[in-house]
Formats: structure tokens, C-alpha cells, sequence
């Protein structure tokens, strides 16, 4: 077939036809690709599968830039500008590159990065390929096949923010999870996912756990993992944050990240609620939940005490130093008065943190009657930072601000203290009477009974007809002094 043998051959009126027809057109080159597939590796010698994949990807190339340039045009104020384009428009190529197999899918893919072609369209085909992909092999049962292609596509995955959709996101994640694929897949999915949490909702995060029937019904271990990758990346940011006063969800200060702190706090007690009632839960596992993120992340604890509470309805059997454990999660001054005035009269509490709840209602009730009588010499021993954070930052910079409430802090942990030496002394003083009423009741008891014998059976019947004639008053009295000095 080649031109030794004869001019114009076989051979080089292949050549001829991919290079004039097949590479200038897309379709057919995704056709020759889908048709190599069983001609390999014969097809990968004659590089016919090298030159098809270059073509697609030159063709992508090409036609994203023309869709550029047709979205130039001109404002108002005369200015050249591009508008804003519609999702995959000009990328047509997206729907042909899903018929290929994921090898030649992958090379495909890699060489239009290479190429330079745009991430939402990489992105795009990705989510096309995979959906197709994944829908087919779970139909037809090939796991091995649907694990190959869930690596494939993670593996694909541009590196920049916000270009793969989350919802896609978690579905490759549950099935990189049911698959059991390699740990380098679903540690890479669960990075992007934290980079982006802020955005989630609570179907997303909660994941059904495809384990052995006696562990938890949702993967709590996979979650816990995002949270650390969430709070990894909020560390920088968080070393800044010290030195000022956060605690204000609605301070004009506040930056991005820490509004993503407050959306995933609140996505975390959420969750937490709801996967408080599993009996299989460990208190390790809910503690490491709910103690991932800093301590600044959530300015209300409402949510956070819901959750330990139905935690704590669900698993009744804790012992007293684990609820105690528990409960040092909550801080019980940033409780609302509603959730305050529950957790006092909450059994299911452990009696140090009723303690705290009554402590800081206490404080907010001296805080709320100095505000109301503002001119009185009387002033709270402390007040609350909820109350006067705002008249604080007003008149101090955020670092002396920061340190009157590390103060205030420190005085109300001595308080507590003092509040516990107390409430000690109080439990021993206690026992003490409790034991002296039991002694008291004894005695009176013995002398009751004395005073019945002694008047049945006339015990001083012998006594002289001069005390006999004495006043009842005077004879009572007599008796009683000789029944007291015999027993």
C-alpha cells in the first residue's frame, strides 16, 4: 500500500483524505476516534489517532475564539466591551465527545487544556460525559467501568474555583464513595468541595454511608473532612481576625470569608441535628462535627444547643462526665432568651451547665435594668459583650476593643468559679442538716416513747403522798427530768 510499491496507493490517499477531509471537520474526527477504538494499538503506530485528537482540539480552539469575537460589541459610552455569553454557547462539540470511550476521552480533554480552551467549557463537557457516562454503566451494572470513569473525570477537573457546578460536585463524591474508589479521587473532590461549602445546602452534605449495617446512616467521616478543608482555607484569614472584634454577624467590617464562616455554621447545626437521633453515632464523631470550625463562627449558639439536645433525647445512656464533655461545646452566653430560658429548665443538662445558663441570664437581667436606668449609681459587675459590643467599638480601636472583652471574659470565668465553690459549700452544708434532722428525729422519738410507758404501767408509782399532792404542772415536770436522766 505504500508508494514503493506503486504511485498514488493505498497509503497515501489515507493520508491525503484525513488531512483534506476528515481533520477539518469535527464530527468525522470524533467518528475515526470512536472507530480506532478497536483498532488500537495499530491505530496509535500509524498515528491516526494522534493527528484526530490534535484536529478536535485545534477546532474547539478555534471556534471558542470566533464565539469570542461575536460578542464584542460596543456600550454606550462608545467603548468596546464583550458581552456576557450563555452558558456553552459555541461549544456544539460537547454533546459529540460523549460517545467516545473514557481513554481516548481523556486524551481528548487533555490536549484542549493544552490548547487553551476555556475552563467553563472543559468543565461542561466533563458534567455532559460523566451524567451520560455514569447513567449507562448503572443501568447495565459495570462498577468496575463506572470507577474508572469517576477517577477519569476527577482526575480532568480544572483547577480554578467556581467552574464545576457543587450539585455535580457531590454527586461524583457519592459515587466515588460507593465505588470505593482510590483515596487520591475522593480527597481531591472533597478539597473542592470545602473551597466552596458556603454555597451548600443540607441535602448536599448529607451523604448516605454505603457501609457495613452497623455504622451511622450518613457518612460522617467524609463530612468531617470537607470541614477541615473548609477551615484549613479560612485560616489565613482567621489569624487576622484575632486581633479584631468579630463576634458582630452584622459589623460593616465584616469580610467574605467570615460570611461564609457564618453560612457553613449554620449548615453544620443543621446538620448535626439531623443526624443526632442515629443511634450508631459516636459522641467522638458529633464532637468532632460540631468543634471544626473556630470559635468565632458562630456569634449564636441556638443552633448548636437544638442539636446537642436532641443528641442528648436520643442517647440517654451518656454518663455525666461525657454530657459534661458535650456541653463544652456550647457557650452558653451567646444562647438567645428563648434557647437560655429552656436549657434552665433542661434535665437532660448536666447541673455545671445549668449553672452557666442561670449565671449569664442573670448577668442579662442586670445588663437589661442598667439600661433601663442609665442614671443610677448602681452599675452590673459585668456586661455582657451582646449588649455593649456595639458603644465598645465605637469608642475603642478593635485591639483594645478585642482586649476589654478577654477582660470580661476572665471576670466571668472567676465569677463561675466562685459560683462553683459555692454551690459546693452549699451541697456539704446540705448533707450536714440532712444528717443532724435524722439525729434530731431519733432523740424525739425516744422521748415520746418514754413518756407512753411511764404513763401505762405508773413506773413511780412510789413516789410519797407529798408529790402526789403536788400541782399536775410541777409532777409532769418531775417525770420527765427522771425519764431523761434513766435514758
Amino acid at each position: 500500500m505504500s508508494e514503493d510499491h506503486s504511485k498514488n496507493n493505498l497509503g497515501s490517499r489515507a493520508e491525503e483524505y484525513l488531512d483534506s477531509i476528515v481533520c477539518k471537520n469535527l464530527e468525522m474526527c470524533v467518528e475515526v476516534l470512536r472507530q480506532c477504538e478497536n483498532l488500537l494499538p495499530l491505530a496509535d503506530e500509524l498515528k491516526i489517532v494522534s493527528r484526530c485528537i490534535d484536529a478536535v482540539a485545534s477546532k474547539a480552539c478555534v471556534e471558542q475564539i470566533a464565539s469570542s469575537f461575536s460578542r464584542l460589541e460596543y456600550s454606550s459610552s462608545g467603548r468596546l466591551h464583550m458581552s456576557k455569553q450563555a452558558n456553552c454557547e459555541g461549544d456544539w462539540w460537547i454533546e459529540d465527545l460523549s460517545v467516545l470511550r473514557i481513554d481516548l476521552y481523556q486524551r481528548v480533554i487533555t490536549a484542549m487544556k493544552f490548547r487553551g480552551v476555556r475552563p467553563e467549557s472543559i468543565a461542561a463537557s466533563l458534567v455532559s460525559y460523566a451524567q451520560k457516562e455514569l447513567t449507562q454503566k448503572s443501568i447495565s451494572g459495570s462498577n468496575v467501568q463506572e470507577k474508572l470513569v469517576v477517577e477519569t473525570i476527577t482526575s480532568l477537573m480544572p483547577v480554578e474555583k467556581f467552574v464545576v457546578p457543587l450539585s455535580f460536585l457531590f454527586g461524583l463524591l457519592r459515587s466515588a464513595v460507593m465505588l470505593d474508589c482510590n483515596a487520591a479521587c475522593r480527597l481531591d473532590l472533597e478539597r473542592r468541595i470545602g473551597s466552596q461549602l458556603d454555597i451548600a445546602t443540607l441535602d448536599d452534605i448529607l451523604i448516605p454511608s454505603f457501609r457495613h449495617a452497623g455504622d451511622t446512616l450518613f457518612d460522617v467521616d467524609t463530612v468531617h473532612r470537607i470541614l477541615v478543608n473548609f477551615s484549613q482555607q479560612e485560616g489565613d484569614s482567621d489569624d487576622d481576625m484575632e486581633d479584631v472584634s468579630v463576634f458582630e454577624s452584622d459589623s460593616p467590617t465584616a469580610t467574605p470569608s467570615q460570611t461564609a464562616l457564618f453560612k457553613v455554621s449554620k449548615l453544620v447545626d443543621n446538620y448535626l441535628a439531623e443526624i443526632a437521633p442515629d443511634a450508631n453515632l459516636k459522641l467522638n464523631k458529633f464532637i468532632a462535627i460540631a468543634e471544626t470550625l473556630p470559635a468565632h463562627a458562630r456569634t449564636v449558639h441556638d443552633g448548636l444547643y437544638r442539636a446537642i439536645d436532641v443528641y442528648l433525647k436520643a442517647h440517654q445512656t451518656l454518663s455525666d462526665p461525657d454530657k459534661r464533655r458535650l456541653c463544652k461545646s456550647i457557650d452558653f452566653q451567646k444562647l438567645s432568651q428563648e434557647a437560655g430560658a429552656h436549657a434552665a429548665q433542661n434535665e437532660r443538662l448536666p447541673l455545671q451547665s445549668i449553672v452557666q445558663v442561670l449565671y449569664f441570664e442573670q448577668l442579662r437581667l442586670r445588663n437589661a435594668l442598667f439600661c433601663s436606668y442609665p442614671d443610677d449609681d448602681i452599675k452590673p459587675m459585668h456586661q455582657s459583650w451582646r449588649i455593649n459590643s456595639g458603644a465598645l467599638s465605637a469608642a475603642m480601636s478593635p485591639k483594645d476593643n478585642y482586649a476589654s472583652l478577654r477582660r470580661e471574659n476572665r471576670e466571668l470565668k472567676l465569677e463561675l468559679a466562685r459560683m462553683r465553690m459555692r454551690l459546693n459549700d452549699l451541697e456539704k452544708d446540705h448533707v450536714c442538716m440532712k444528717r443532724d434532722m435524722q439525729k434530731s428525729s431519733s432523740r424525739r422519738f425516744m422521748k415520746s416513747f418514754s413518756k407512753r410507758i411511764g404513763k401505762k404501767f405508773n413506773i413511780f408509782g412510789h413516789s410519797s403522798s407529798r408529790e402526789s399532792t403536788t400541782s399536775p404542772s410541777r409532777h409532769s415536770e418531775r417525770t420527765e427530768s427522771k425519764i431523761t436522766d434513766r435514758t
